[in-house]
């Protein structure tokens, strides 16, 4: 994220003046894969969970003081266990797994809600009275889409999800209330014929409010916006108003968040936006109360270029985002593996499984990139890999950039290439993988430093690679690889990807010493 001072003087009356620094941030307010925000306050502080999917731990919970600077402070869970697939068996769950989520708090506890877009379609609602520390799994009711958790004033509950239906569960949340309310509360008017989904619910001044998502592809030049459903009983009837409809920055619409009350009684609204291979990136913009309608956007509409900032005060001691130098038996919470890990695998990054390519290969440790430019730089030693190990760096996604240590007839090779995935509809079965090599050098030494570079400015979205010896002399590999946002595949922004995998035989491994994140 941009950050920027400035100095404002104010001048009361004639007598005097003052200075007083404000400071100033640039939207978007995290310029990085965080999609389908749900977001509360409780206190002084912000708690946020985002989608990753198949990345594990999952469903990251995230807290701010300011809204502008977060850190990571836990994940709901570990590891989902559903399917063969989330152990990248049997198929996998790229673009699957943990989707948007709500969180909420009640009664002096955090509950966090979210629903699996695959077998066996049923959600998990989990629980934390510190959202910092464990999360109890409470129940697994049925699968509602992108549904929103909402605690009614009466002690009801309920989920808002799908396009306008409403579901009743129990008190305890065990399950669905039997018979309890089970409608469809709205329906799409005439200007809504196209996608409209991403329920945050919420109440306010005794009413209640629904936001969602809106996109109809077939209206010619209809922008993906923000559209809110508002009625005085929970079951209707509803009318709707347009929230938020305008271009950002080049790159469309923006669309799909929430908002959040500061103490002092302010709104901002959450809002993401689709920018290529980045990912999903969100913006912060004020909020204001019209009629009873929560506006989004400053007084023309639209998202600020930048604005000041929305609290002042402590900043956040971590980051969702960050270096490494391995020095604990735990990693620190800015990673994720891709899909469930081999436990016993990674105090080494060890082989534990003999899969054909990079999108099988289980214990990939991923961290998200950011804009508009970033690097990332591995020290590796390489000396305990065996026969067909591969090891090596990515800009990790659908379409990947990858720059590997190959060991191949008793000899390591450097080799830069582009790897597309294809996979299969149900089972997302990695059906084929596309491997264009664009150069191979020999390895000259054990230890070895990897550096990428990640260029989000302007739509560029591209990943160059380089390699050394010695971490000050870099040399340029291959040609630089077009990172790609594919909601077929992956449905996220490209990721730093640390890996390392056999197609030959178990036992080897390489020694990851540390990972220096810059920007």
């Amino acid at each position: 994220m941009k950050k920027i001072i400035i100095i404002i003087t104010c001048f009361i009356g004639l007598s005097g003046a003052f200075a007083q620094q404000r400071e100033i941030f640039h939207n978007p307010v995290i310029e990085a894969d965080v999609p389908d925000p749900s977001m509360i306050r409780v206190g002084n502080y912000y708690y946020l969970v985002s989608t990753t999917m198949h990345l594990m731990p999952g469903c990251p919970v995230m807290r701010s003081k300011d809204l502008v600077h977060w850190e990571t402070i836990s994940y709901v869970f570990q590891r989902l266990t559903d399917l063969p697939r989330y152990d990248l068996k049997e198929g996998t769950v790229y673009g699957r797994g943990q989707w948007a989520s709500s969180i909420r708090y009640h009664d002096g506890r955090f509950y966090v809600w979210f629903s699996p877009n695959d077998e066996p379609h049923r959600g998990y609602i989990y629980t934390a009275e510190d959202p910092a520390g464990e999360w109890t799994l409470v129940s697994r009711p049925p699968h509602h889409h992108d549904a929103s958790l909402f605690f009614d004033d009466d002690g009801k509950v309920y989920l808002f999800y799908g396009t306008g239906q409403l579901r009743q569960l129990k008190s305890d949340l065990s399950d669905v209330e039997p018979g309890g309310i089970d409608q469809k509360i709205f329906e799409r008017d005439a200007d809504e014929q196209g996608l409209l989904e991403g329920s945050q619910a919420f109440k306010h001044n005794g009413r209640y409010y629904v936001m969602m998502i809106s996109m109809d592809w077939s209206i010619p030049g209809r922008l993906r916006r923000e559209v809110c459903y508002r009625a005085d009983q929970i079951t209707g009837p509803y009318e709707k108003k347009v929230i938020l409809e305008t271009e950002f920055q080049g790159y469309g619409g923006v669309g799909q968040g929430c908002i959040v009350d500061t103490p002092d009684g302010n709104w901002y609204g959450f809002i993401f936006q689709d920018r290529g291979g980045i990912g999903r990136v969100p913006t912060l913009m004020p909020c204001r109360w019209e009629d009873g309608w929560p506006i989004l956007g400053d007084a023309d509409g639209r998202v600020p270029e930048c604005m000041e900032m929305p609290a002042s005060g402590e900043k956040c001691k971590g980051s969702i985002m960050g270096s490494d130098d391995f020095d604990t038996d735990r990693l620190s919470l800015n990673w994720q593996w891709n899909h469930n890990p081999l436990d016993n695998c990674w105090s080494r990054l060890r082989t534990g499984r003999v899969v054909d390519n990079l999108f099988l290969a289980p214990n990939t440790l991923t961290q998200r990139m950011s804009g508009p430019k970033c690097s990332g730089v591995v020290a590796m030693d390489v000396s305990k890999m065996k026969e067909g190990d591969v090891a090596g760096f990515s800009a990790f996604n659908g379409l990947s950039g990858v720059l590997a240590v190959v060991m191949e007839n008793g000899k390591k090779q450097w080799v830069m290439s582009h790897q597309s995935v294809s996979l299969s509809d149900r089972e997302k079965r990695v059906t084929a993988v596309e491997v264009l090599e664009k150069e191979r050098i020999d390895c000259e030494k054990e230890v070895v430093y990897l550096r990428m570079e990640g260029d989000f400015a302007d739509k560029k979205d591209e990943a160059t690679f380089y390699y050394s010896y010695d971490k000050k002399t870099w040399k340029r590999i291959g040609e630089p690889c077009k990172m790609v946002f594919d909601y077929t595949k992956f449905f996220m922004g490209s990721k730093f990807a640390i890996f390392n995998y056999a197609t030959k035989d178990l036992g080897g491994y390489v020694d990851i010493d540390y990972f220096e994140y810059g920007n």
